[in-house]
């Protein structure tokens, strides 16, 4: 009989579903595409607003980083919003498609309630957890160009490069960072 203080294996599978943290390899995945999709206005700045980056390449290296963290932020945020409702709106086409599959072949036509339900479930989780991934990235990499175009074409096009850049970057990073905490 376990503890009181243990959680069983099923039970920490469970709260890492739900939790906010993210794998390593979603980690990675939002951290790099983040780091591309801020590496993007650099050449806007560059070749459209002639910033030479030589001259500017502190400039361009801060505001890389950071637009980079705000936007894994926001991936982070995006998926963990959008995974549980994802799940629920695909939980009855996935519970379909595994009980057909495992009433199909013989060697899982004897499973138990149970072993089906983990497996409805581990599968709803791996295909809710894909989706929202892709559109968190996707949605806040979006808006985030949508913001940087916006702003250094039309708000702060009479302002100096150097400012337009930094308000452009930051205004742009900072709102679909604040934009992700909210629910979608």
């Amino acid at each position: 009989m376990p503890s009181k203080n243990k959680l069983t294996q099923e039970e920490e599978v469970l709260l890492q579903d739900f939790s906010r943290t993210v794998s390593k390899k979603s980690q990675a995945l939002f951290y790099g595409n983040a780091l591309m999709v801020a590496v993007l206005p650099l050449w806007l700045f560059w070749k459209v607003h002639l910033m030479d980056p030589m001259t500017y390449g502190i400039l361009f290296f801060v505001g890389t980083i950071v637009s980079g963290y705000l936007i894994a932020f926001a991936y982070k945020n995006t998926k963990f919003t959008l995974k549980h409702k994802i799940a629920q709106k695909r939980e009855a086409a996935i519970s379909k498609e595994v009980t057909a599959e495992c009433d199909s072949k013989p060697e899982t036509k004897k499973l138990s309630r149970k072993e089906k339900d983990d497996r409805i479930l581990w599968k709803k989780n791996n295909v809710a957890d894909t989706e929202a991934t892709t559109f968190a990235i996707f949605y806040s990499n979006t808006l985030y160009l949508f913001i940087i175009i916006t702003c250094s074409f039309y708000l702060l096009r009479s302002f100096s490069p150097a400012v337009n850049f930094t308000a452009s970057t930051g205004l742009a990073a900072g709102l679909v960072a604040l934009l992700s905490t909210g629910s979608h």
